[in-house]
């Protein structure tokens, strides 16, 4: 199992914010932002734990490098109150399994709220290493949708959904 922990988003994550804005991080999610838009997901993200809504996560190695993101949120979808969940692994990291072993760490936070039966993911149908990270924590694919992210594109996606009432799967 990949060696990561999660630890909240600080005020010093923003260089790691900026690094994650590359075409090739961003190319499933609308492509990168302006430095204003990523000065303001920044503040966003530094302070969104205390909305009691979601909280962002960086994704920390045993040496403290700070190599990605996960997060989730609280959202609508389909009538029904759920968690979507994201994140975000730099180029020279990927491959490791660094984002499903942070997947479902952000899980076990949102599993211990119990104020919500299910989350989902959204990758893009295109996005075959999210798509693989929501098959290996267990997530149930319910089809692809149209979703609009960022807001006001329209992107195809893949509706994976996960029981959090369940008990956790994989190891």
């Amino acid at each position: 199992m990949a060696q990561v922990r999660i630890e909240p988003w600080h005020e010093d994550d923003l260089d790691l914010l900026r690094q994650l804005n590359s075409p090739d991080t961003r190319r499933h999610t609308g492509g990168p932002e302006a430095d204003e838009q990523v000065l303001a997901r920044h503040d966003r993200y530094v302070h969104f734990a205390d909305t009691g809504q979601g909280c962002m996560f960086t994704l920390a190695l045993p040496d403290g490098a700070r190599v990605g993101s996960v997060g989730y949120w609280a959202r609508e979808w389909r009538d029904q109150q759920v968690y979507e969940l994201g994140w975000a692994v730099l180029p020279a990291y990927r491959g490791q399994g660094l984002a499903t072993a942070a997947v479902r760490a952000a899980l076990d936070v949102v599993r211990a709220r119990r104020d919500r039966r299910y989350a989902h993911a959204y990758p893009s149908v295109d996005n075959p290493a999210s798509n693989s990270v929501c098959r290996k924590v267990g997530f149930t694919l319910l089809g692809e949708t149209g979703f609009e992210y960022p807001p006001g594109r329209m992107m195809r996606a893949n509706d994976w959904r996960l029981d959090l009432t369940a008990p956790p799967t994989g190891s």
